[in-house]
């Protein structure tokens, strides 16, 4: 099973902490500042003023609470892009229900003649909103790069572009905890997806009016994300991590559920292809601060991050050991 947290003494803080918040449409330069200082304290942050249409946002979440909300025989036969409670191979559970799917227009168009009545509207719907995150994440690492100091302004965002690129759209469905205690106005609380980092490079999330995110400081305090249904989510994910040299923390995150409403989130999440190998550009290796990580393929990475448990450590399985 999941646990709920590897310091359940330090579950929050005594005083609260808001995460840090972007404004895209600011000055660029301050913008880079912003997001660099978020990424190295927290590796976390909220975006607003995007840029992605209401539109677009609300299509999508209409068309997962469209899928969710069917009974469980039809919804299964989306499997292996289906799964309920068991979130890997490797008896990681949780309260949740998913549709996984590659960001790419083949596999869009494939699950939306598995799982809709209405396939054609489903996959503009899910295509428009895929392309317009995808379009947010390589901005937001091209402006990462520029505050970084780093020539090659595409380094980052150019894994995504990459035709090849394996990155994925996951839907995740928190269904409510039935609570069948005589004191109905308690709450109760369950872990629906179990603390760990995002191999990728960048995750952007949002998700419905409904709490259940938290996040976990490097002091070991987890703070809740007060939900923003007009903003995004940014996670640095490991690859990013790796290719910052350690500059940029991989948040560790996790989902909790609760007894009175659902909460729906969907997460892009942006990768390399399988074949490209994750390494630092120079610029981020100094004599100061030699290279924290050997180098690795992306499909390497992946299949060891398959191989453990859900909130088992992976990056240092790969670290330099000539340091």
């Amino acid at each position: 099973m999941v646990l709920a947290a590897r310091n359940p003494m330090k579950s929050e803080g005594i005083l609260p902490r808001e995460v840090p918040v972007v404004d895209f449409s600011g000055e660029r330069a301050e913008v880079a500042k912003v997001i660099v200082k978020a990424c190295e304290e927290y590796g976390f942050f909220k975006v607003i003023n995007h840029g992605i249409s209401k539109e677009v946002i609300a299509k999508t979440e209409e068309a997962g609470f469209g899928f969710f909300g069917k009974p469980m025989l039809e919804k299964k036969v989306a499997a292996p892009a289906y799964g309920c409670k068991n979130i890997g191979v490797n008896g990681d559970m949780g309260e949740v229900e998913y549709l996984l799917l590659s960001a790419t227009t083949d596999s869009i168009a494939h699950i939306s003649k598995t799982i809709s009545t209405d396939p054609l509207n489903l996959r503009k719907s899910l295509s428009a909103y895929t392309e317009a995150v995808k379009e947010l994440a390589c901005e937001i690492l091209e402006v990462m790069a520029e505050g970084l100091g780093v020539p090659d302004t595409w380094v980052f965002s150019r894994l995504i572009r990459d035709g090849e690129s394996d990155s994925v759209l996951r839907l995740n469905h928190y269904p409510p905890i039935i609570n069948r205690d005589k004191d109905k106005s308690s709450q109760i609380t369950k872990v629906g997806f179990g603390e760990h980092s995002d191999p990728q490079i960048l995750t952007i999330l949002r998700s419905n009016d409904v709490g259940g995110l938290q996040i976990s400081l490097p002091d070991g305090v987890w703070i809740p994300v007060t939900p923003d249904p007009s903003a995004f989510y940014v996670n640095v994910g490991d690859v990013l991590q790796v290719m910052t040299n350690g500059r940029f923390v991989s948040v560790r995150h996790r989902a909790m559920t609760n007894s009175y409403k659902c909460r729906m989130s969907v997460a892009y999440f942006g990768a390399p292809p399988l074949h490209q190998t994750i390494v630092a550009p120079s610029v981020m290796v100094t004599p100061q601060r030699p290279s924290l990580f050997r180098p690795f393929t992306w499909a390497e990475y992946k299949k060891a991050t398959y191989s453990l448990r859900l909130g088992d450590t992976r990056l240092q399985l790969f670290r330099n050991c000539k340091r």
